[in-house]
């Protein structure tokens, strides 16, 4: 791969990275950011926190738009 290859992947890899940070900061926005499902645990100055709702959310979301952007 040449070095105009990468450099085209790499600002290809940087746009998608801005659109999924731009539409993750509108969810929070719209208050997405706690659905129901989500798993926060609380112990002393310990949280852990998993987003399982969000993640189902944002793999549906995922599937449905690779679906019709690489259908055959």
């Amino acid at each position: 791969m040449s070095l105009e290859g990468i450099g085209k992947l790499l600002i290809g890899g940087a746009v998608v990275l801005l659109v999924l940070g731009g539409i993750f900061l509108l969810l929070g926005r719209l208050g997405l950011d706690r659905l129901p499902g989500d798993l926060a645990f609380r112990r002393g100055n310990l949280t852990v926190y998993a987003p399982i709702g969000l993640m189902i959310l944002v793999s549906i979301v995922l599937t449905i738009l690779l679906n019709v952007f690489f259908r055959r």
